[in-house]
C-alpha cells in the first residue's frame, strides 16, 4: 500500500471516530445530566477521551507520514507506536478511575440513582454507535494495516461492555433493589479494561524495543533466500517494524571463490525475492560472507537453523 493512500486511510478513519464520538458524548452527556444518572454521565466522560484519543491518531497519521530526513533516516513510522503506548495509559486510567469510583461505592454503601428513560435510551444508542465505530476501526486498521487503529478499536469494544454494563447493572438493580449490584459489576468491567491496557501497552511496547516479529515472518525470509541460487545459510536475521513497515537485517553465505560483483548480484537478488514475498518491507540490509564465515555461537539475531 502507498504511503498516500494508506495516510489517507488514517485520516478518514479518525475523522469518523471524531465526529461519531462527539455525538456520542454529548448525547450521554445531556442524558446523564438531565436524566439524573451519574452512572451515564461517567459514560459521556469516558466517550469525551476517546475524542481525544482519536484527535491524537489523526495527529500520529500526519506525524507518520512524513518523509525521513536527516534528523529520522528512518522516517517516522514509529509515531503510531508512540501514539499506541499513550492510549494504553488513556485506557488504563479510565479503567482505574472506574475500578476506584465502583470500589468507592461498595465500601461507603452509597445509593445509585436510577436513570430516566432519558438516560437508559442514550445507553442503548451509544451500544448501537460504538458497535458500529468499532467495527469501522478494526476495518480501517487491517486495511492500513495500522496496530494504532487497531488498538482504538479495541478500546472501543471496552466502551461497548461498559455502557451494556450500565443498562445490566441498572436493569437488575431496578429489578431486584439491590444498588450494589451495579458497584460489583463496574468494578468487574474496570479490571477488564486495566488487562486490556496493559496488553496494548505491552504490545507497543515489545515494538518500540524492536521485538516482536511474527515467526512466519522469519520463515518467510529463510525461504526467500533459500529460492536464490548461490545464497547459503542465512543467520544473524532481525525482523523489526516501523509502524506498518518492515526493517530486515540478515547475513548470507557465498562461495569464498566468487568475485565481489557476483557476490553482490546475490546480495541484490535476496533482496528482491525477501521484498517480493513480504508486504510492507521497508528496507533489507544483506551481508554477505565467504562461505564457513559465518558465526555460530551468535549471541542476537536468528537463522535457517535455530529459527
Amino acid at each position: 500500500m502507498h504511503q498516500e493512500s494508506r495516510e489517507a486511510l488514517l485520516k478518514r478513519a479518525s475523522w469518523i471516530a471524531i465526529v461519531g464520538n462527539s455525538i456520542l458524548a454529548l448525547l450521554k452527556l445531556g442524558a446523564g445530566y438531565f436524566g439524573n444518572s451519574l452512572a451515564v454521565l461517567g459514560d459521556g466522560i469516558d466517550s469525551s477521551t476517546d475524542v481525544v484519543i482519536s484527535l491524537m491518531t489523526l495527529y500520529a497519521a500526519v506525524v507518520a507520514a512524513k518523509p525521513s530526513d536527516r534528523k529520522h533516516p528512518y522516517g517516522h513510522g514509529r509515531a503510531e507506536t508512540v501514539a499506541t503506548t499513550v492510549l494504553s495509559f488513556v485506557i488504563f486510567f479510565a479503567g482505574a478511575q472506574l475500578l476506584w469510583g465502583a470500589i468507592s461505592g461498595l465500601i461507603k454503601n452509597t445509593q445509585h440513582e436510577m436513570p430516566s428513560t432519558f438516560a437508559l435510551l442514550a445507553t442503548g444508542i451509544s451500544v448501537v454507535g460504538k458497535l458500529i465505530l468499532a467495527s469501522t476501526q478494526r476495518r480501517y486498521g487491517k486495511r492500513a494495516n495500522s496496530p494504532m487503529l487497531l488498538a482504538n478499536a479495541k478500546n472501543m469494544q471496552m466502551d461497548i461492555l461498559t455502557s451494556v454494563s450500565i443498562l445490566v447493572g441498572l436493569g437488575i438493580t431496578f429489578l431486584l433493589g439491590i444498588p450494589m449490584l451495579d458497584r460489583v459489576l463496574a468494578a468487574l468491567v474496570a479490571l477488564w479494561i486495566i488487562k486490556n491496557a496493559y496488553e496494548i501497552f505491552k504490545d507497543a511496547n515489545t515494538e518500540l524495543m524492536d521485538g516482536g516479529a511474527e515467526h512466519q515472518l522469519y520463515v518467510a525470509v529463510f525461504a526467500a533466500v533459500a529460492s536464490v541460487p548461490g545464497a547459503m545459510n542465512p543467520h544473524r536475521c532481525r525482523i523489526r517494524r516501523l509502524g506498518s513497515n518492515l526493517m530486515i537485517d540478515l547475513d548470507i553465505e557465498v562461495k569464498a571463490e566468487m568475485t565481489v560483483k557476483e557476490a553482490h548480484r546475490i546480495a541484490t537478488a535476496v533482496e528482491q525475492a525477501i521484498k517480493g514475498d513480504l508486504q510492507s518491507v521497508y528496507d533489507v540490509v544483506v551481508h554477505v560472507e565467504p562461505e564457513g564465515a559465518g558465526a555460530h555461537d551468535e549471541r542476537f539475531g536468528l537463522s535457517a537453523d535455530n529459527h
